[in-house]
């Protein structure tokens, strides 16, 4: 099965309004920029989206949430992402902020057909009990809440029950793909790719290498995930925070 298609724009151009889309990257590492572009260009609003964070204000999904696309965030962290503090804050913008872990775990759940599962992670604090702010009012008033969450003890030690995500569609980059859909990701650009893939209806891989098929040792996900592979060559890299310490003097 071939699963090559022409372009980005063809690639994601049944996603809609209200459409769930988990997005790959850690930061701005391994951010699908192409394929994020296309959906900005569709014009599409009210998106559910499943993402480590949300980029930054011009790179990653911060292109779509300063433009208001974005209804709904379920991430790990806010980052370097200034806007997107504020429209939680501002009543904007619906955030659930899920424990790292966790996340991924529910990605990779939901690409197995695991329903749900029992994690340590949360137990004693508002990710079990309830109550965390998901969305509030302009005056800053609380309008929708986490919900409490099953707990239950295994041995001697108590769980929190999680439920898997599984969204509409799925947008991840990868450095080599093959017509099959099998991806090879490059170092940390792994993070939450074959995750995102796996926990999408209708995967979307933008590669910056289409190789006939790859060898069985280098697959990294399996094309059984991947529904559709777009060539978009070698793409610009970012880093969200550059630190770096003051060169001594007479070192050149």
């Amino acid at each position: 099965m071939n699963k090559l298609t022409s372009s980005a724009a063809t690639a994601v151009t049944d996603i809609s309004d209200g459409s769930s889309v988990a997005v790959g990257g850690f930061g701005l590492c391994g951010t699908p920029m192409e394929l994020i572009r296309e959906v900005h260009a569709l014009g599409v609003s009210g998106l559910r989206v499943v993402s480590n964070n949300c980029g930054v204000q011009d790179w990653g999904l911060g292109i779509l949430l300063a433009d208001r696309r974005i209804a709904r965030m379920t991430s790990s962290y806010v980052g370097e992402n200034k806007e997107f503090a504020r429209q939680y804050l501002n009543g904007e913008l619906e955030v659930e902020l899920v424990p790292q872990g966790t996340l991924a775990e529910r990605l990779r759940a939901g690409g197995c057909g695991i329903p749900a599962f029992y994690t340590p992670a949360g137990v004693g604090t508002q990710i079990a009990q309830g109550g965390l702010p998901w969305s509030h009012d302009a005056g800053g008033a609380v309008v929708t809440a986490s919900p409490e969450r099953e707990t239950r003890s295994f041995g001697d030690r108590p769980y929190v029950l999680e439920e898997a995500i599984v969204t509409d569609f799925a947008l991840v980059h990868a450095a080599v793909g093959d017509r099959f859909g099998n991806l090879r990701f490059n170092a940390s650009a792994q993070n939450f790719n074959p995750l995102c893939a796996m926990a999408g209806r209708v995967a979307v891989a933008q590669v910056e290498e289409v190789v006939d098929a790859l060898e069985p040792g280098e697959v990294h996900l399996p094309g059984i995930f991947v529904q559709r592979v777009v060539h978009v060559g070698r793409t610009e890299k970012r880093i969200e925070r550059t630190t770096v310490r003051p060169v001594p003097e007479g070192t050149f």
